[in-house]
């Protein structure tokens, strides 16, 4: 059966990619101070439905590039940022530097 993965989506900018990072936590067995580790996983995304911020599930496939090797199951948790609000924002902080 193939490994599934939660995580959440750091990139959506290539064509049928997502980025998406993992971050587990850990004890350090002689210290037992707690640190998170983050690793980052490319995953296919055949009709570009996740959005940066969200939560997705994705599961091990045969390799589809050189280095993808998960597919996109299903989106756990939309973002509550969305696209039109990132790019409000951009906006508004270019014409408030027009301004000065």
């Amino acid at each position: 059966m193939a490994r599934t993965i939660v995580g959440i989506v750091t990139s959506d900018k290539a064509d049928k990619t997502i980025v998406l990072s993992v971050t587990e936590r850990k004890t350090h067995p002689i210290y037992k101070k707690q640190y998170s580790r983050t690793k980052k996983y490319i995953a296919h995304d055949e009709n570009n439905e996740a959005k940066v911020g969200d939560k997705v599930e994705v599961k091990e496939t045969r390799p589809i590039s050189a280095r993808k090797r998960l597919t996109l199951v299903k989106i756990l948790d939309r973002s509550a940022i969305s696209e039109t609000d990132t790019v409000k924002a951009i906006i508004e902080k270019t014409d408030e530097e027009g301004d000065k």
